[in-house]
């Protein structure tokens, strides 16, 4: 602790050395202060956006289109309308959680969902990036640490409807867009994350497989039970219904969807008003084991949690 400098009657002389040694100290405490009060404002804002990575054209992503992929739609899948068998029945997966049980009375349901697009792959740090740098949205800078081709981590569940916004604004106004595309946006449909029965549909097809390529675990299929993501499509996945990438492992994805108990509703949001509400998020990721990977399992984070295993993908829905 720094000694208090002596106080003085102003009419008594001082000795010259020690006038300065009092200036010294006191411009010694100045600083130290001020050098503390820069570190505690420093801790408690967020990083700003700063770019990590200088865009790059990745194989098979469109640099002219925000990174998207180089599809006619831009990545997007369609999913066909219809019903899809959701949730689980531990006969026949016996690593099933009590939270992918439908209702008191049975164990699965059948919900109807109409035509709808997902990504096939996860959002990555390239396309993140773009949105950072065009819109100046906070970021911190472990969020683009990661090789541009990766899914973005390190993002909160406002981040990630942040980024569905500022997408959906650039695809209708874009001259180079699709036309198939930019026609459904103008049409009402909408950028967002999935529901999770949209997500689950799109991973697991409507017989209710238990991982996205069928019922048994198979090696080579995903990035799990590992030490850190890899690039978006690194895995085949050939007997995917869908043949979407990565629905099992690599990053946790973030869902649309309040975390409560089944029956699915789509229409209920008893949870989405309450301040303490989790939102579902899908997946597994690459620190995961093989019971977490499963296409019908269900994880619950905090809106404003942000680690390297969540991520997200993007729907295009009515």
């Amino acid at each position: 602790m720094t000694e208090k400098p002596e106080i003085t009657d102003s009419n008594q002389r001082t000795a010259p050395g020690s006038t300065v040694g009092f200036i010294i100290l006191a411009t010694l405490i100045t600083f130290v202060a001020y050098w503390m009060f820069v570190q505690g404002r420093q801790a408690q804002q967020p990083e700003t956006s700063v770019s990590v990575l200088e865009p790059i054209a990745l194989d098979g992503f469109r640099l002219d289109l925000w990174q998207l992929p180089d599809d006619p739609r831009l990545g997007f899948v369609e999913i066909p309308a219809g019903s899809f068998l959701m949730g689980s029945n531990p006969a026949f997966d016996r690593q099933a959680y009590e939270n992918e049980r439908w209702s008191e009375t049975q164990r699965q349901g059948r919900v109807e969902l109409p035509l709808f697009y997902i990504g096939r792959f996860e959002v990555t740090v390239a396309q993140y990036k773009a949105f950072i740098d065009a819109s100046g949205h906070p970021v911190v800078e472990q969020t683009l640490e990661a090789q541009a081709e990766h899914p973005v981590t390190g993002i909160t569940w406002t981040d990630a409807l942040a980024y569905c916004r500022w997408l959906e604004s650039n695809l209708v106004s874009s001259t180079t867009v699709p036309a198939e595309i930019r026609t459904l946006i103008e049409q009402g449909w909408h950028i967002s994350l999935p529901s999770e029965a949209q997500w689950e549909k799109a991973a697991r097809g409507s017989q209710g497989a238990i991982y996205p390529w069928g019922s048994r675990l198979q090696e080579g299929r995903a990035n799990f039970a590992g030490t850190d993501t890899v690039a978006v499509g690194s895995y085949d996945c050939p007997d995917c219904q869908f043949s979407l990438a990565d629905m099992s492992g690599n990053v946790w994805e973030l869902t649309s969807s309040p975390f409560q108990p089944y029956p699915f509703d789509p229409d209920d949001e008893r949870a989405s008003l309450s301040e303490d509400a989790l939102w579902v998020m899908r997946g597994g990721s690459f620190a995961d084991g093989p019971q977490n990977i499963r296409a019908a399992v269900r994880g619950g984070v905090d809106p404003g949690v942000r680690n390297n295993t969540i991520g997200f993908r993007l729907v295009l829905s009515p």
